[in-house]
C-alpha cells in the first residue's frame, strides 16, 4: 500500500509540475519560474531516490486503482489560464503532502520526508507567482478608451461620455484627482451604468479600492500607485489591472507582474502630464520587440493623441489608443470621436492593402 500511494502521488505531482512548467516557459516570465519548477521536478526526483524505485513500479496498479478514471465533481474546463495554473498547483501540493504523510511511516524514510515538505513550502511560492504574472486572462484589446476628467469636459461630462460610447468608444477611464473618495465612488457608479448600457468597460484611474466598491472593470496604475502584486492581494481576480509603461523595461516589469494591460507613453506632449518627455511612436516598436511574445499584450498608446497622431501610432504597431484632450476638449465629443476611429481604421486598411499587394 506504502509504494502504491507513494507511485500515484509521485505522478500527480511531476504531472502537475510539468503543467506549472509549461505554463511559466511559455508566459511572461519565463525564464526565471520555468527555470524554478524544472527544479521543483528535479528535487523530487533526488528526494525519492534512496527509495527502491522498483517497488514505485512494481506496485502500480491501474487496474485495480478505485480513483483510475473517476473525475467525480472536479470541473472538466477552466475559466483561463489562470485558473489551470492553480488547479494545478493545488494538485501538487496536495500529492506532495500525501507523501510526506505516508513517508513518516517509514523510519530509515524521514530525510525524504523533510525534503519534500521543503518542496511543497517552495510549491506555493512558485505556483503563486505564476498565477499573479498571468493576471485576469480576461482582457480585451479595445481600439479607443476615453479618459474622463469632469474638469477637462468642455460639454457637460455625462454628454461628453455618451457621445463617445454611442460612437464607438469601447472603455472609459475615470480620472479624477481632485475630489473625495466618497464622492468619486458615486461617479465611478454613474460611468459605469452608462457605459454597461454600451456595453463599455470602465478602469479607475490609480484606486483599486474604488474600482472595487464602485464595481468598475478595473483599475490602471501607475508608477507610485500601488504595485501590481498589492493590487492583486487586495482585488484577486475580480478586477483588470492596468499599468503605465514609459519604457521597455517598465513595460517587461508590468507583464511579469501581471499586468492585464499596459499604457505605453506619453507619445506626444500632453497637458495631462507636462512633466513627461513624449518618446513618440518608436518607443511603441521598442515595447512590442523587447516583449517578444508577450508583445500580444493588451495595450494602449496614450499621451497627446489625436486624429493625425493616432495614424502615426498605428502606423507604429499601436493596436488601441487612450484620448483625452481631443475628446472631452471638443464642441462636438461625439465627432471627435469618429475622427479618431476613422484615422485607426484607415491607417489598418492601408497597413492591409500593402501586405496584401493591392
Amino acid at each position: 500500500m506504502l509504494f502504491r500511494l507513494l507511485d500515484a502521488n509521485r505522478n500527480r505531482a511531476l504531472e502537475a509540475l510539468r503543467v506549472l512548467e509549461d505554463l511559466a516557459r511559455f508566459g511572461p516570465a519565463a525564464d526565471a519560474l520555468a527555470a524554478e519548477c524544472k527544479s521543483l521536478r528535479h528535487r523530487l526526483s533526488e528526494a525519492l531516490a534512496p527509495l527502491d524505485a522498483g517497488r514505485f513500479i512494481a506496485a502500480r496498479d491501474v487496474a485495480g486503482d478505485a480513483g483510475c478514471g473517476r473525475s467525480g465533481a472536479r470541473k472538466s474546463a477552466r475559466d483561463g489560464i489562470a485558473e489551470l495554473a492553480e488547479a494545478n498547483g493545488a494538485r501538487l501540493s496536495e500529492s506532495l503532502r500525501a507523501m510526506e504523510e505516508a513517508l513518516k511511516l517509514s523510519d530509515t524514510a524521514a530525510a525524504a520526508a523533510r525534503s519534500i515538505e521543503r518542496i511543497r513550502y517552495d510549491g506555493y511560492a512558485v505556483v503563486q507567482a505564476i498565477v499573479l504574472s498571468l493576471g485576469t486572462g480576461r482582457a480585451r484589446q479595445w481600439r479607443l478608451c476615453l479618459l474622463l476628467t469632469r474638469g477637462s469636459c468642455r460639454r457637460p461630462w455625462r454628454e461628453v461620455l455618451e457621445a463617445s460610447l454611442r460612437t464607438g468608444c469601447e472603455a472609459v477611464q475615470v480620472r479624477e484627482k481632485s475630489i473625495d473618495d466618497r464622492e468619486l465612488v458615486v461617479h465611478v457608479r454613474d460611468v459605469v451604468e452608462c457605459a454597461q448600457s454600451h456595453g463599455a468597460a470602465v478602469i479607475v484611474n490609480d484606486r483599486a479600492d474604488v474600482a472595487i466598491a464602485a464595481g468598475a472593470d478595473g483599475v490602471h496604475l501607475g508608477a507610485a500607485d500601488l504595485s501590481i502584486a498589492d493590487a492583486r492581494r487586495l482585488a484577486g481576480r475580480s478586477i483588470l489591472i492596468g499599468a503605465t509603461a514609459h519604457s521597455v523595461d517598465e513595460a517587461r516589469a508590468a507583464v511579469c507582474a501581471g499586468a492585464d494591460m499596459i499604457g505605453i507613453g506619453p507619445m506626444f506632449p500632453s497637458g495631462t502630464k507636462p512633466g513627461l518627455t513624449a518618446a513618440g511612436p518608436s518607443l511603441l516598436r521598442d515595447v512590442f520587440t523587447g516583449l517578444g511574445d508577450a508583445a500580444s499584450i493588451p495595450h494602449l498608446a496614450i499621451g497627446g493623441i489625436g486624429p493625425e497622431e493616432a495614424r502615426l501610432v498605428a502606423a507604429a504597431g499601436a493596436r488601441g489608443v487612450a484620448v483625452s484632450g481631443a475628446i472631452c476638449g471638443a464642441e462636438s465629443p461625439g465627432d471627435a470621436t469618429a475622427r479618431i476611429l476613422e484615422a485607426l481604421d484607415h491607417r489598418a486598411t492601408t497597413r492591409d492593402a500593402v501586405g496584401s499587394g493591392r
